[in-house]
């Protein structure tokens, strides 16, 4: 029940910004053209989630017809680049995390070279991104790779690095080897760090997938974002908007859900 209430608590303030835009559109108090009530973005996100043809069961199963729409196609694209583009930067910033945190040799090695790279913005390796790739979906995966890359980089740093100093002390009193102390006690002890820096690179990952697919690829929620603003439909912009918002916020559920099942030991110290 408790949950529930929390859940109720906290769509209050979406209802009422909605209920406010509503009567701002319906006051006629702001341009349409320019910002659409809620019920005009709404009836845009249906027909931009409804399928282009009617549905016919000798013709296929009902999930494909339901996948068939330009929105689900759209919003496929951008999470199967996004998903992608994420894994593989998580992939390479995870064991180059662990082994800066772990070892001052490989972080006197990696770390100036990362410094230098770690502020430029991956908009920035858009051009080179094209030269290198093209156009498509490798530029795309290329730039979010690299904005998922970073946060989970330098959380896992942190992580390994923070590890309090008595557990590796009791560990090697306990006669631990390097390898037994680095997968029984660093690594769990970072693994809060690298869950929140994955977050952060999965929200990174949202926002450089949309501008990539407003300048590499021909589909996705970029790309109809883009296409959109041409013929000045703000109904469909902000409808993809709030479709973005929505697949971010599902995948940082699961992901938040994931961190407090593995973590729950976690919680217990902190409460001990």
């Amino acid at each position: 029940m408790k949950r529930y209430r929390h859940a109720a608590s906290g769509i209050l303030v979406p209802l009422a910004a909605l209920a406010l835009w509503q009567l701002l559109s319906a006051k006629g108090w702001v341009n349409a053209t320019i910002l659409p009530s809620p019920m005009q973005v709404l009836t845009k996100w249906w027909a931009y989630l409804r399928p282009l043809e009617a549905f016919d069961p000798a013709q296929g199963s009902y999930l494909k017809w339901c996948f068939s729409g330009e929105l689900p196609q759209d919003a496929m694209g951008s999470l199967y680049r996004v998903l992608v583009g994420f894994l593989i930067g998580t992939g390479l910033a995870l064991p180059l995390g662990l082994g800066m945190g772990y070892s001052k040799v490989v972080y006197a090695l990696f770390n100036p070279l990362i410094q230098v790279l770690r502020p430029i913005p991956p908009i920035a390796y858009i051009p080179l991104s094209i030269l290198w790739f093209g156009l498509g979906n490798p530029p795309a995966i290329f730039l979010i790779s690299i904005g998922a890359f970073f946060p989970v980089l330098m959380n896992t740093v942190t992580g390994v690095q923070n590890v309090d100093s008595i557990y590796l002390r009791v560990g090697r009193n306990l006669g631990a080897s390097g390898f037994t102390q680095f997968t029984r006690i660093i690594l769990p002890a970072a693994t809060p760090y690298i869950f929140t820096g994955a977050r952060i690179g999965m929200g990174t990952a949202f926002i450089v997938v949309i501008v990539s697919e407003m300048i590499a690829v021909n589909n996705g929620l970029g790309y109809r974002i883009l296409e959109a603003r041409e013929y000045l439909w703000s109904d469909k912009i902000i409808a993809g908007m709030f479709t973005i918002g929505l697949l971010g916020l599902g995948i940082d559920t699961v992901m938040s859900r994931l961190s407090s099942r593995m973590l729950r030991w976690h919680r217990g110290l902190e409460q001990g």
